[in-house]
C-alpha cells in the first residue's frame, strides 16, 4: 500500500495542470464547431420555418460557445497561437458557412445564380476577415497579442449573428421575411455585411470600456431605444437593432475620425495665377 502511494503521488506531482487546463478552451471551441456543423445538417434539407429557426438557434448556441472560450482561457491564462488558429477555424464554420448555407436555402435560392454568389461572398468575406485578423493578433514572439481597443473590419460573429437574429426574428414575429418578394433585400443586407468584414472600418472591441458619464448615457440610449423597437416590431427584433447599432457605431466613428484627419492635414498652397 505505501509504495502505490508513493507512485500516485509522484503520479500527481508530475500532472502539469496548465497542460489540462489547455485542453478546456479548446473543447469549447470544438462544441461551437459542432453547432456549426450541425446547423448545416438541418438547413441543408430543411423544407419548413421550424427546421430553419432549429438551425438559426444551434448558431445562437454557437455563439454563446465563442464568447465563451475566450474568457476561459483568458481566465485559467492558457491563450496560445493554437488556439487563436482553430478559434478561426471554428468561425469559418459556424459564422461563415453555416449562415451563409442558412439565408441561401432560407430566402435568397430563389435568386438562382446571384443568390448562391452572394452567399459564396458572404463566407469568401469571413474567411478573408478572419485571416487578416491572425496576421494582426500576432506579435513578433509569434503568441497572441494583447486586445486592442478597436478592431478592423466587422467580427465575423457580429455579421453572422444578424442574419441568424432576422431568420429568429421572423420565426418569432410569424412574418415571411423568407418569402421570395424580400429575397434581394436579404440579398442586400448579407452583401452589405460581407463589404463591412473585409473593410478597413474600426469598431470597438469593448476590452477597454471605462464606466464614466458618456458610457451611461450610451447604455440608457441603447436600453430606451430597445424598449421601443420591442414594443414596436416585437422582443425577438431587438438583437437585430443592437447589432445594426453597433455597425453604424463603426462607421460613424472611423467617419468622424477621418474627417478630423482631413481638418488636421495642411492645405495645399494656391500656386499663382
Amino acid at each position: 500500500m505505501g509504495i502505490e502511494r508513493r507512485k500516485l503521488s509522484r503520479g500527481i506531482r508530475r500532472l502539469d495542470l496548465k497542460k489540462t487546463l489547455f485542453v478546456l478552451p479548446n473543447l469549447i471551441t470544438l462544441s461551437s464547431i459542432f453547432c456549426g456543423f450541425d446547423s448545416i445538417r438541418i438547413s441543408a434539407r430543411a423544407t419548413s420555418a421550424d427546421e430553419y429557426y432549429r438551425a438559426a438557434l444551434l448558431l445562437v448556441f454557437a455563439m454563446f460557445f465563442d464568447m465563451l472560450d475566450g474568457r476561459v482561457a483568458r481566465m485559467t491564462k492558457t491563450q496560445s497561437a493554437f488556439g487563436l488558429q482553430i478559434d478561426s477555424l471554428a468561425d469559418v464554420v459556424s459564422f461563415g458557412v453555416a449562415p451563409s448555407l442558412l439565408v441561401y436555402n432560407w430566402s435568397i435560392h430563389s435568386l438562382g445564380d446571384a443568390g448562391l454568389i452572394i452567399a459564396f461572398l458572404f463566407t469568401a468575406a469571413g474567411a478573408v476577415r478572419l485571416a487578416r485578423f491572425n496576421v494582426l493578433s500576432m506579435s513578433e514572439s509569434g503568441q497572441p497579442a494583447k486586445p486592442s481597443k478597436y478592431i478592423v473590419g466587422l467580427p465575423i460573429p457580429g455579421a453572422a449573428g444578424i442574419l441568424i437574429s432576422i431568420i429568429v426574428a421572423n420565426h418569432a414575429a410569424s412574418t415571411d421575411l423568407g418569402a421570395p418578394r424580400h429575397a434581394w433585400v436579404i440579398a442586400g443586407v448579407t452583401v452589405a455585411l460581407a463589404f463591412f468584414m473585409v473593410s478597413t472600418i474600426k469598431f470597438r472591441s469593448f476590452k477597454e470600456i471605462k464606466l464614466n458619464a458618456r458610457t451611461l448615457a450610451f447604455v440608457a440610449l441603447i436600453i430606451g431605444s430597445s424598449i421601443v423597437v420591442s414594443m414596436r416590431s416585437g422582443p425577438a427584433f431587438v438583437l437585430v437593432w443592437l447589432l445594426g447599432c453597433y455597425i453604424m457605431m463603426g462607421v460613424s466613428e472611423t467617419a468622424f475620425h477621418l474627417v478630423q484627419r482631413l481638418k488636421r492635414q495642411p492645405r495645399d498652397s494656391i500656386p499663382p495665377s
